[in-house]
């Protein structure tokens, strides 16, 4: 076995996505994506494809209209400066238009927390649409950055751009692309459509990485907060507060081993709500949707989206000190990627 061979194994990088095969995937990754708030053919259609009642529309967007300008401005603050108000606005506006015809009354979500989801993920797509790289460009190149470091643990010195390539399972010429992706940044100039040439090595996330991790964290620190008492207890001890299993056993009166049971039972509660209003695709399928059970999960995944849009206080977690860190510790254990 080589000594490579031998890191791949300590590493366990094998297991990672496949990469393109040839230049016209590259470009294919690299086309125009639809935004999140809709396209403008939707401008036509109502609730389910129905008709619009257009009265209905202009009273919901001037209502809520401050929910664009609150977006935007939350942004603005963790963005580079060539990212203009303007233009965040401009697909915020947009998404609030788009959300005004297709909400449903009879789904029981107020019209604001849906219009404030959409409009986030049609600033956080106009944010995607100002990169130069794709989401799977910028993915390979995390991976090289993390096989390299990984690889330099394992074997005590910098590997070969082969080395990495056969931990990643492809050729050294793409790992040559990924690292120049990973150094390579384009720039707008005055905010005009001709792109600057200019090169800067920034490993920094993107805008829009930044803003996803963040929006993540909220709602991973809203999802701890919205749990049953029992199960925040022990969520909070275990991974916020570094107490261990049989301190907690102790203070709840029952078992280590209900303790870790507790433990799964929280994790996969909060993944789902996590997922609910991130990722509904990933949610399992429920047989009894109108079982008890299924009603107190979707009374839990409805207080998670509350508390993470409107912002509400996150107190044991101030009381626990818990930090950025803890949560991306706890969202690894829950199986949700923070970035």
């Amino acid at each position: 076995m080589s000594e490579v061979e031998a890191a791949d194994g300590r590493c366990d990088l094998v297991r990672r996505s496949p990469w393109p095969k040839d230049e016209r995937a590259r470009r294919d990754e690299r086309e125009p994506r639809s935004t999140g708030g809709g396209s403008v053919s939707d401008l036509k259609q109502g609730p389910a494809g129905g008709a619009v009642d257009e009265a209905r529309v202009r009273v919901l967007v001037e209502e809520n209209i401050a929910i664009v300008g609150y977006q935007v401005s939350e942004l603005l603050h963790r963005v580079p400066p060539t990212v203009t108000r303007d233009e965040l606005a401009s697909a915020g506006s947009l998404a609030l238009v788009l959300a005004a015809r297709a909400y449903d009354e009879s789904t029981g979500v107020p019209f604001a927390r849906y219009a404030a989801l959409r409009v986030r993920g049609a600033l956080i797509d106009e944010l995607r649409s100002m990169d130069w790289a794709s989401r799977g460009a910028r993915t390979r190149a995390r991976e090289v950055q993390s096989a390299t470091d990984e690889l330099t643990h394992s074997l005590g010195r910098r590997p070969t751009r082969e080395e990495i390539a056969q931990v990643l399972g492809t050729d050294p010429a793409s790992v040559d692309q990924a690292q120049a992706d990973l150094e390579r940044r384009v720039l707008s100039l005055d905010g005009t459509d001709n792109p600057v040439a200019d090169v800067v090595a920034d490993a920094a996330p993107t805008p829009e990485e930044a803003v996803l991790t963040r929006e993540r964290l909220t709602w991973m620190r809203a999802a701890v907060e919205s749990l049953p008492e029992r199960l925040k207890t022990v969520v909070v001890a275990l991974f916020f507060e570094d107490r261990p299993v049989t301190e907690v056993a102790a203070e709840l009166g029952v078992t280590p081993s209900r303790v870790s049971q507790l433990r799964t039972e929280a994790l996969g509660l909060m993944r789902d709500g996590l997922n609910a209003g991130l990722d509904p695709e990933l949610l399992p399928t429920v047989e009894r949707r109108d079982g008890v059970a299924a009603r107190r999960r979707q009374a839990y995944f409805a207080q998670v989206a509350a508390r993470a849009v409107q912002g509400l206080p996150f107190g044991a977690l101030t009381a626990a000190g818990a930090t950025s860190a803890d949560h991306e510790v706890v969202a690894r254990r829950a199986g949700v990627q923070t970035a």
